[in-house]
């Protein structure tokens, strides 16, 4: 079979990563084509970040309309229509799929729908139609992580819930990272009966340990059952009950269970050993500081590589890789100061190093640390406080970390990590001018140190 056409740049995976680099190559005038086999946009607009924020602006609304009353409002009794919420969901995601694949045709790049495998290192097929690249970029993204169990049937992952049109009554979510939390939070929002189990102490690891107190403790006084250092050892059907055994000698029964345990790199498939491209244990692409394989004209950047797996990474390295390879700019991506969100509610976000971090660095450094219950609350029963933390460094006074639990912590550690970036310090900070009345301007306004 003849080959059908030649890329200067042939993107496999049309994600957040396949879809900026597609389109950059595509506006500098290089012949692009881009291989994808579901949606154009991949697991964040379709399976992932998008479908998640608009199912936890949903959640948030009971909470906001219980809070109602005491600034004076009468609410009558609401009730979640969720087919209704998942049509509008999807609605959205559709529109969204068109306006990038707009962006595609744009720039000119030619997309293939399908699966597509590499035959050699310069040549894929992809529907019986061979296409070769001069370069060739594999951004195929992750997938959820489901273990094997004997009641496959009431097991999901987070993908699955994307498309229910009714909620479980009951649910366990096995999980401690950003998913198993984000959904945690959000379903028991919206009514479900939550448990969330985990192996680990507290969740979400690798995030600052305060963050990780606060969130835990604040899942629990909602109502959310937390179960810490507990693993899911057994579990049969009844009907369509799940029965539970866990490792702490106690008894589950549950309607749903969602896995959270993790994602794995789309590599399966792919010819990759057909190519020569080198994959680690796990299947994740190894790639070097310029998102580029052990083959010169191959690169990986994402999920795939197992590098960090977030949105706005795949990004940046997609942005990067074209820079480098279109623009004769030699561009790396920095991976030490990327701002993370975790959208429970309320959420937490952060920037820079841990508390935990640092000091395994052997930096001395001064901790500032404050909590407060926000003045959204004064006027209800509401309890809830946030927290604020900096990490500074105390040979230089530079602000190494920021890390808040809290409404509109997302937004606001968005703009200090520019601050971080810039290097900003402790004294610059002070001197900064607070908005009042406002969160965020605790920020600015913690004078004395709690630790070193």
């Amino acid at each position: 079979m003849k080959v059908h056409q030649t890329y200067d740049l042939l993107v496999l995976g049309g994600g957040s990563g396949g879809v900026a680099a597609a389109r950059r190559a595509g506006a500098l005038g290089a012949r692009v084509g881009l291989c994808e086999e579901r949606q154009v946009g991949g697991t964040c607009v379709h399976r992932g970040c998008i479908p998640k924020k608009l199912l936890v602006y949903a959640s948030r609304f009971p909470g906001l309309l219980e809070m109602a009353g005491g600034h004076g409002w009468e609410v009558p009794p609401a009730r979640l229509d969720f087919p209704r919420l998942q049509r509008a969901i999807h609605a959205e995601l559709h529109r969204l799929e068109g306006v990038y694949l707009g962006m595609l045709e744009r720039a000119g790049v030619d997309l293939h729908r399908g699966h597509a495998r590499f035959l050699d290192d310069h040549t894929v097929e992809i529907e019986g139609v061979r296409l070769q690249g001069r370069k060739i970029l594999i951004a195929t993204g992750s997938r959820p992580f489901l273990p094997e169990i004997p009641a496959a049937r009431v097991a999901c992952v987070s993908d699955d819930l994307f498309e229910r049109e009714t909620l479980p009554g009951r649910i366990l979510v096995v999980g401690s990272g950003y998913i198993g939390s984000e959904f945690a939070s959000l379903l028991h929002a919206l009514g479900c009966e939550v448990t969330l189990l985990f192996r680990s102490q507290r969740l979400l690891p690798g995030f600052d340990g305060d963050l990780r107190q606060d969130l835990t403790e604040s899942m629990q006084a909602r109502g959310i059952r937390v179960l810490a250092g507990t693993r899911l050892e057994g579990c049969r059907l009844e009907g369509e009950t799940a029965c539970l055994s866990l490792s702490d000698g106690s008894q589950l029964q549950v309607d749903l269970i969602l896995f959270a345990t993790g994602r794995v790199p789309n590599t399966l498939d792919l010819g990759l050993a057909e190519a020569g491209v080198q994959v680690n244990p796990t299947g994740g692409i190894v790639v070097d500081e310029f998102s580029c394989t052990n083959l010169p004209h191959v690169f990986a950047v994402g999920d795939v590589t197992q590098r960090v797996q977030l949105t706005p990474v795949a990004i940046a390295e997609a942005r990067a890789l074209v820079e480098t390879l279109f623009r004769n700019n030699p561009t790396r991506v920095r991976h030490d100061l990327i701002p993370k969100a975790v959208f429970t509610t309320p959420p937490v976000a952060s920037v820079g190093l841990s508390e935990e971090e640092a000091r395994s660095q052997g930096r001395r450094v001064h901790i500032f640390r404050t909590r407060f219950r926000p003045m959204k609350f004064s006027l209800t029963s509401c309890r809830e406080r946030f927290m604020m933390k900096l990490v500074v460094d105390a040979a230089d006074d530079r602000v190494l970390g920021a890390h808040m639990f809290g409404d509109d912590s997302p937004e606001i550690i968005q703009a200090l990590a520019v601050a971080l970036e810039a290097g900003v310090t402790k004294a610059v900070m002070d001197r900064t001018m607070a908005v009042h009345p406002t969160s965020a301007e605790e920020f600015v306004l913690m004078s004395e140190p709690v630790a070193e």
